[in-house]
């Protein structure tokens, strides 16, 4: 699993060749390109890694153990909302380690591993949907890198999402309100999706916010709507519905470096959108994140998990919540655009004082990608309070429902 590790977030460093409106690199370009794929029938729930009222991808324990700057240890239990009066839909980031340069429709644990990370505790205040897609492949982003592509159906992974999409809304949907949440290449294609299909249409109506997490989304500097979507806004408060939540992340203590994949896009006065999830009209607040209990998701089974407190006490949850240790603050500078995460660790104390995240290769932390690979654990829960507010605020609305 250290291979995830060192290439689950590449596909940032490839969208120009797969998702933009750009050509593709010369060596890509030499790939075959692949015959038309046949399209999913998003009617089989066997294309759908989670779906309300089934037992598949969410429907798993999350239980919680919190612990306190002084090391005491409590429980925290969750559970599902079966009578949610929302939906979500989720699109998972690059993942899938299948040998191809596009992945295929059965589940793997990967694929199962993120949507239980980054997805499934939404469904305490939403009813889950979350399709499979044929991705681009860590597969195919390694080969690129190494200067061998191999082939890939650039267009596979949207048209997926957009028959899943397409088919909630004809079969599932039924007027409800529906929150989008995607992160790396997920967000890429929900972004893209909301530019061709909803942005300006008349099923804008519908979404309540979209989550679009560990991309850059761009932005005018100074305004909150143009740039990515000439009619949905940056959200600014939990209550605001219709808008959209976006940021990458970064410690506080090692910002974009000038080479960073985040943080930067192009054009003038133009920037990568930062909305805090820990306090969306602006400044500090702090983040409540969910970690896994042995690490990040992409984290070996084989490795030895953190300890969190000194001396060691067994902790026989999958995750673990550590109020007080982090903040977050929206940054905007010659380094970017970006959500600045500071830890609060005190080393007298005897709960862990600093967090893991990085991308490390080699034993080298690479500072180009920031914390990329927990830009959705770190504020998972403040996320979930804002889709709980945003809820009551759509539900409550006559002209919403």
């Amino acid at each position: 699993m250290r291979r995830l590790i060192t290439a689950a977030p590449l596909f940032c460093a490839l969208t120009g060749a797969i998702f933009a409106q750009t050509a593709a690199p010369p060596a890509a370009q030499e790939a075959a390109e692949p015959a038309v794929a046949a399209k999913n029938d998003y009617g089989d729930g066997a294309n759908w890694l989670c779906r309300p009222g089934r037992q598949d991808a969410c429907a798993v324990d999350l239980s919680t153990t919190v612990i306190s700057a002084g090391g005491e240890l409590t429980h925290e239990n969750w559970a599902a909302d079966p009578n949610a009066p929302i939906d979500c839909f989720y699109v998972y980031p690059t993942i899938s380690n299948d040998p191809g340069g596009n992945s295929d429709m059965i589940p793997g644990p990967e694929e199962k591993a993120v949507v239980r990370t980054q997805f499934a505790r939404f469904a305490s205040k939403c009813r889950p949907y979350a399709p499979m897609y044929r991705q681009v492949t860590i597969t195919a982003l390694r080969a690129a890198l190494i200067g061998a592509p191999i082939p890939v159906d650039r267009a596979l992974a949207y048209n997926d999402v957009l028959d899943a999409w397409n088919y909630y809304l004809e079969h599932d949907n039924k007027g409800r309100g529906v929150v989008l949440i995607g992160h790396s290449q997920g967000a890429l294609v929900l972004s893209q999706l909301i530019k061709n299909e909803i942005d300006g249409k008349p099923i804008e109506s519908r979404i309540i916010s979209a989550m679009l997490l560990g991309m850059n989304l761009p932005v005018p500097k100074g305004k909150d709507v143009g740039g990515a979507f000439q009619h949905i806004p940056l959200c600014r408060a939990a209550t605001q519905i219709g808008c959209v939540i976006a940021y990458v992340t970064f410690r506080a203590t090692a910002p974009p470096p000038a080479n960073t994949h985040f943080g930067k896009v192009p054009g003038e006065n133009i920037i990568a959108a930062c909305t805090n999830p820990a306090a969306l009209g602006g400044g500090s607040g702090e983040l409540r994140a969910y970690l896994g209990t042995r690490g990040g998701f992409l984290v070996s089974a084989e490795a030895a998990p953190p300890q969190w407190v000194t001396p060691a006490k067994p902790i026989d949850t999958p995750f673990v919540s550590l109020p007080g240790l982090l903040t977050a603050e929206c940054v905007s500078n010659d380094s970017g655009s970006y959500l600045a995460v500071s830890v609060h660790g005190d080393p007298a104390s005897p709960r862990v004082s600093d967090i893991t995240g990085d991308l490390v290769v080699g034993g080298q932390i690479l500072r180009d990608w920031g914390l990329h690979l927990i830009d959705v654990q770190v504020a998972i829960g403040n996320l979930i309070e804002i889709v709980g507010q945003e809820s009551k605020a759509f539900t409550s609305t006559p002209a919403k429902k």
